[in-house]
């Protein structure tokens, strides 16, 4: 490979952008060789060639990559463990499907462009990802996913009342949280939390890479206390599955602004499951405490372990669990008889307390203060780290300043 380096007095940023691609090379030089505050290393060849590629004090690095092969895969993949989390890597390739998105996604890319990627596009991706300055640790979002195993099982009321629990698990203030709804056909986030749903599927459909933090601000609903809500009004008639490069863009970008995402998924198995659940860093199974909801999340739980092999594990949360001494109904020794090391645990049952939450579009906490099924949530979803913080929220009982931690 033959590496040529743009210098000009005054650069303050360095971009290395590899490619093998002579028409994009021309377009990348005549866009930012413009600028005398942008230094510009051109790297001629293709990643899977297996030469060495000098980042050292670049701002952003741009590959060009043929995602239809393997090699090329591998060795982006080798370049990202090199380089670390800085310099960000902004991969472009010729072709995109649900299949790149989620290897890229595996591999944290800091974006992904299609070709022909116009000059504005590049130049504002390249500066969007390189604004954390280089000592600046990263700080990944913590992702926690729903997934019904029956309908009806409570997915939205667990998912609402985790992201609330998230958002205010700070030991200083609000933690940037964002809940979002997958479920496009029947969610209900919106409805749970009387607010207007915001987000517009068929804008950003024909061309997910449009679908930026800016715009992501515009279809973003904000709760009175401070959880951010992406959504979509419900198609109850239309049954139809959405793009996945568009499911897979939102979840770049929350994961990528956010300090907390939590996903309400809806029990339907679509061609961009895999990828949401691969990110999710705790993955939870909602059942009802019946047998037949028990089976499906048993059947479930293998289902994903097969599917998704060292992704995340799946685990099972009974919900509505009335433990009563003479009850002839199922009982905590036999979930675990039926799901062992993947029952997570239980919620117990408070039908009036979580029906006046929805009706009133507020948490649990705001209605009873430390009430059971708030406290046996914590257990489960709450940073070890977060603990005492979890502890003092509820003993005060009293609500945190309403605001948005992430600007």
């Amino acid at each position: 490979m033959r590496i040529g380096r743009d210098t000009s007095p005054g650069v303050q940023s360095r971009v290395v952008i590899l490619t093998a691609d002579e028409g994009f090379e021309e377009a990348v030089r005549a866009t930012f060789g413009a600028s005398p505050r942008i230094g510009l290393d051109v790297v001629k060849g293709r990643l899977s060639a297996g030469d060495q590629i000098d980042v050292d004090g670049a701002t952003v690095v741009v590959a060009d990559i043929d995602a239809g092969d393997e090699a090329e895969l591998e060795a982006l993949n080798h370049l990202l463990a090199r380089i670390g989390s800085w310099p960000p890597v902004v991969a472009v390739t010729q072709s995109f499907d649900g299949g790149v998105a989620r290897r890229l996604m595996q591999m944290r890319v800091a974006d992904c462009l299609v070709k022909p990627v116009p000059p504005a596009e590049l130049v504002q991706t390249c500066a969007r990802v390189a604004q954390r300055p280089a000592n600046t640790e990263v700080s990944e979002a913590q992702i926690c996913t729903f997934l019904p195993a029956v309908g009806g099982a409570g997915v939205t009321t667990l998912a609402v009342q985790t992201a609330m629990l998230l958002l205010n698990s700070g030991a200083s203030g609000k933690t940037a949280t964002c809940l979002v709804d997958l479920d496009f056909q029947h969610g209900a986030c919106a409805d749970y939390l009387d607010i207007e749903p915001r987000l517009n599927i068929s804008e950003i459909e024909p061309r997910p890479e449009r679908l930026d933090r800016q715009l992501l601000e515009v279809m973003i609903a904000q709760h009175s206390s401070g959880l951010a809500v992406v959504a979509a009004p419900n198609q109850p008639a239309e049954m139809r599955s959405f793009d996945p490069d568009v499911v897979t863009r939102i979840l770049d970008l929350v994961s990528s602004h956010f300090d907390y995402v939590v996903f309400d998924m809806p029990r339907t198995w679509f061609s961009w499951t895999d990828s949401v659940l691969l990110g999710s860093n705790k993955l939870f199974i909602v059942s009802e405490t019946t047998v037949p909801s028990l089976r499906h999340a048993k059947q479930l739980v293998e289902a994903i372990r097969e599917r998704l092999g060292d992704g995340p594990h799946p685990q099972v949360i009974i919900n509505r669990f009335e433990s009563k001494m003479f009850s002839t109904g199922l009982r905590r020794g036999d979930f675990e008889q039926a799901l062992g090391d993947a029952l997570a645990g239980t919620i117990p049952n408070n039908y009036v307390l979580v029906r006046e939450a929805i009706d009133r579009g507020v948490p649990l906490e705001e209605i009873k203060p430390g009430n059971k099924i708030t406290a046996s949530l914590k257990k489960l979803v709450l940073p070890q780290g977060n603990a005492k913080a979890a502890k003092e929220t509820e003993a005060s009982g009293k609500k945190l300043k309403l605001s948005w931690a992430r600007s």
